[in-house]
């Protein structure tokens, strides 16, 4: 998982739902895209995992412009937001539970 956007900020109004406590998993997604449900279970696994912490799925295609706003070229496509709603990390591609857990680590304050 790597950097880019970092201080780019979101809020409940552009993921369509209610952030985290301490941090959101938001992850960009499309329908017919086999990655994309294996990616929706390991980031609820780590999501029930961590209080506080929220994921929230993004139809990709239902949300052009937040795609375009954010360069999401692929899905899936992962958000790792602090509990400011801050981006700390992204991630291209189905990321493995280990590195979500790590990317968690940069985005939960004690």
């Amino acid at each position: 998982m790597r950097g880019q956007d970092v201080g780019t900020r979101l809020g409940a109004a552009e993921v369509g739902a209610g952030l985290g406590e301490r941090a959101t998993l938001v992850q960009f997604s499309s329908a017919f895209c086999q990655p994309c449900r294996a990616t929706r279970r390991t980031l609820a696994e780590v999501a029930a995992m961590v209080d506080g912490v929220a994921h929230v799925e993004i139809d990709a295609e239902a949300h052009l412009d937040l795609v375009r706003t954010l360069r999401i070229e692929r899905t899936p496509t992962v958000l790792v937001l602090d509990g400011d709603g801050a981006v700390v990390c992204r991630a291209a591609g189905q990321p493995r539970k280990a590195d979500v857990i790590a990317a968690l680590g940069a985005a939960v304050r004690d």
